[in-house]
């Protein structure tokens, strides 16, 4: 088998940011987004690229300061979500591209979602009956 080589570079395009973004996005389930330095990136949803052409304002802010950045931003397309975004840095420690999820989980109802997995739940009030438990 013949296999293509997968690189990132600050010079990436969304193509080939998008499986590097996809990849994270199908682990977490969570939507991803993604861009290079010098080109805009991909925004994933739903195990979907909706968007090739993608940047957000956290995207860029950790691109200028090279540092993780967990945030609810105040504009863009996520505006009052929190997320994540961390840089992809070179050898160098320069960032080279930035990756982010956008932490929709936290708006679930949990309970509503692990309605159908009792034994999780037993689970959880178990660990907290037993950090509560008196001497």
């Amino acid at each position: 088998m013949d296999y293509t080589k997968i690189q990132i570079s600050a010079d990436s395009d969304a193509r080939e940011v998008a499986p590097f973004a996809m990849a994270v996005h199908e682990l977490l389930g969570l939507p991803v987004t993604m861009r290079s330095l010098n080109k805009k990136g991909v925004r994933i949803e739903k195990g979907k690229i909706l968007d090739d052409n993608y940047t957000g304002p956290v995207l860029e802010q950790v691109l200028k300061e090279n540092q993780i950045i967990r945030t609810i931003p105040t504009n863009g397309r996520y505006t009052g979500i929190p997320v994540v975004v961390a840089p992809i840095r070179n050898k160098e420690g320069y960032g080279i591209a930035a990756i982010g999820i956008v932490d929709v989980v936290g708006t679930v109802d949990l309970g509503l979602v692990f309605s159908d997995y009792p034994e999780v739940v037993n689970q959880v009030q178990d660990c907290l009956r037993a950090r509560m438990s008196v001497p």
